[in-house]
């Protein structure tokens, strides 16, 4: 019986091997690049329609384990999760629009940018509010996605705003929409694409009155890495790889930004 059990045992991690080898992609010889993402960030991090990985950090990611020589394993999860499973070696990379903050520099590593973006102010289509100021007013209810550099200006400027968090943005979204919250601060281009969303409901403040960048992140000290992945994003830049992605995945968003002056978000 032993030898019988010993035998199932060893049959079941096959196949649990043979399982995990086939969700990474075939390309490369190497050990599988796993990068963390948070799938629920449409365009840049989500799922087609069927159910598998997609969007402009996807291909990234995909790119990068190309150049590198290695399959791919993307370890979807929520965002808040993506710094503690780089922290214990869980994921090898983060790429999931994350910024590039001082505050997340004390833990982990970040590669150069590849985005430029910013903070901006998602409120109801009839609200008072026409800045950033108007939300020190006392008594306003602001939302924001959970662990998000918007989070963290909250805490930090409006101390006295009622803060209610959500791990999902959309929930963020209809708690102004349904007149729950003042306003919800996120990225520009979010904040672009929910308002456009919700045209009889919302507005968008999209002037940033933040400046960020995003990076991928990198364990703490992982020089090398740092360095093959700083020289993808510069190879990828040269290709017009930013471009490309830009005209697949944010045409309208890509035409609507240069129109008001804005450079494009991934350069």
């Amino acid at each position: 019986m032993a030898d019988r059990r010993r035998f199932l045992l060893l049959g079941a991690l096959a196949l649990a091997a043979t399982a995990c080898s086939e969700k990474s992609s075939s390309t490369g010889a190497g050990p599988p690049l796993r990068i963390g993402m948070d799938l629920s960030y449409p365009p840049f991090e989500m799922q087609d329609t069927a159910g598998k990985p997609d969007g402009v950090g996807v291909k990234m990611a995909e790119a990068l384990a190309a150049k590198l020589g290695r399959p791919l394993q993307i370890v979807p999860m929520e965002f808040s999760g993506l710094i503690p499973a780089l922290q214990t070696g869980n994921v090898d990379l983060v790429l999931s629009s994350m910024t590039a903050t001082d505050e997340r520099r004390k833990t982990i590593d970040f590669s150069d940018p590849y985005a430029f973006t910013g903070l901006a102010v998602l409120v109801k289509k009839d609200s008072d509010i026409q800045s950033i100021d108007d939300l020190k007013r006392p008594g306003r209810s602001l939302t924001a996605k959970t662990a998000t550099t918007a989070q963290t200006w909250i805490t930090a400027n409006l101390p006295e705003a009622k803060l209610v968090v959500f791990e999902d943005q959309t929930a963020c979204v209809q708690e102004v929409v349904q007149g729950r919250a003042d306003a919800f601060i996120y990225d520009q281009l979010s904040i672009y694409q929910y308002a456009r969303q919700n045209p009889d409901t919302t507005r968008g403040l999209l002037k940033p009155f933040v400046e960020e960048s995003w990076a991928l992140g990198i364990g703490k000290g992982n020089d090398a890495l740092r360095q093959q992945v700083n020289e993808f994003i510069a190879a990828f830049r040269a290709e017009k790889g930013f471009e490309k992605l830009g005209d697949r995945y944010l045409a309208e968003e890509k035409k609507f930004l240069e129109s008001q002056g804005i450079p494009f978000i991934i350069r």
